[in-house]
């Protein structure tokens, strides 16, 4: 019975990590697109900062 236990309770700790993986990456899939977008408008609008840092 432990075994089994060991086993699912390993199945959801991938799952939950796989998961949370997936998710960071259409984060920063999001982020590349807006800072993309904001780049090519800076460009078009001939300079200046699209951001302040």
């Amino acid at each position: 019975m432990l075994p089994l236990l060991a086993i699912l309770l390993l199945v959801l700790i991938l799952f939950g990590v796989g998961f949370a993986v997936k998710v960071l990456w259409y984060i920063a899939v999001a982020v590349l697109v807006i800072w993309l977008l904001g780049f090519l408008f800076r460009s078009a609008d001939g300079g200046g900062h699209w951001y302040r840092w």
